[in-house]
């Protein structure tokens, strides 16, 4: 029977904080009744994160661990987590302590009682230097802007899905920060946002800089060409070469008209060969851009319509599962919180 709650945690060096995360998952999730599985997938960590994961796993089967051969970053281990899950509602958190489990309940509610496909935390409180507060607040205003997701925190690691979505989106890359755009573009558009406490940080550090700004601009320009052109590449690659096959088209017809007219009405010769214009080979590339950039996209639309599987990351071990493969059907959520 498939528990009603899946907990995706994705680790990476947070020895210090799983005893305590897990513990205080295990008393609200144990307090509200519910039947759930918590999967903690170590990036690649190089303190005794793993080790945790496991001497936790033996004491309850209900967590669960997957270890990825090498650190692949958060949207990796998201991924991998998300096969793995079997629950009618996932949630997703951080392992620093900084989301708080106290919010599940009601993230879960919404999923079930009030129809969200999707919900989005809003650490609304910040407890981060303005350092890290400024950027985000203008990354999230760019990308709110872009995606007409009317969201506030798109970075927020609290998420609540329904169990069909994070079977049916990809996320890899550093795409875990446009997962409610990924999960709009798959056709998941309930999507809902839960203002959630932010804690200060208890342990370790952050493991994030400055250069995730810049990265993060880049990512949300991919993946929305992405989502926008992927079923129909050849709208942007066609339209783009016709326009500039016409220009060099155009402007080849005009030389050699020019140089017929002079020939055969006027009787003026032409002074510059047509070669000789710099205009000619102007539309000589014209031509030949909008040639292959046509090209380009009949070769797009001949991948697209191929079967793209899921991109599976290196597992090297694993803890309290079977050995069937992790991706399952979920049906659909039926019941509320007491």
């Amino acid at each position: 029977m498939n528990p009603e709650l899946s907990v995706v945690i994705p680790v990476y060096d947070e020895e210090e904080s799983l005893p305590e995360l897990t513990q205080w998952i295990r008393r609200v999730l144990d307090d509200h009744d519910f039947t759930f599985e918590v999967i903690m997938i170590d990036d690649g960590s190089s303190d005794s994160s793993w080790e945790q994961i496991v001497k936790i796993s033996n004491e309850d089967r209900r967590f669960k661990g997957l270890r990825l051969n090498r650190n692949f970053g958060k949207s990796a281990a998201l991924q991998t987590g998300f096969r793995a899950t079997s629950g009618k509602v996932v949630i997703t958190m951080d392992a620093d302590l900084q989301d708080s489990p106290d919010e599940i309940p009601a993230l879960y509610n919404m999923i079930v009682n009030d129809g969200y496909q999707l919900v989005s935390g809003w650490k609304k409180v910040r407890r981060d230097p303005l350092s890290k507060t400024i950027p985000s607040r203008l990354f999230n205003y760019v990308t709110r802007q872009l995606s007409g997701i009317k969201l506030h925190d798109f970075n927020c690691g609290l998420k609540a899905y329904a169990g069909t979505v994070v079977k049916n989106i990809t996320v890899y890359g550093e795409m875990h920060r446009y997962i409610p755009l990924i999960a709009k573009w798959a056709g998941y558009t309930r999507i809902g946002e839960k203002v959630v406490e932010h804690r200060p940080r208890k342990y370790g550090r952050t493991k994030y800089g400055f250069r995730r700004l810049i990265t993060g601009f880049l990512d949300l320009a991919s993946v929305l060409f992405v989502g926008r052109f992927r079923q129909k590449p050849m709208h942007f690659f066609g339209t783009i070469g016709s326009v500039s096959f016409l220009i060099g088209f155009i402007f080849t017809v005009k030389l050699f008209g020019e140089k017929m007219y002079s020939l055969f009405v006027s009787g003026v010769p032409v002074k510059r060969a047509i070669t000789e214009q710099p205009l000619f080979y102007l539309a000589l590339v014209a031509l030949i851009i909008g040639s292959q950039l046509f090209l380009t996209g009949f070769l797009a639309e001949l991948l697209s319509q191929q079967a793209v599987s899921k991109k599976d990351y290196l597992i090297s071990e694993k803890i309290g599962f079977a050995d069937e493969q992790f991706i399952t059907t979920v049906p659909a959520p039926t019941r509320s919180v007491r």
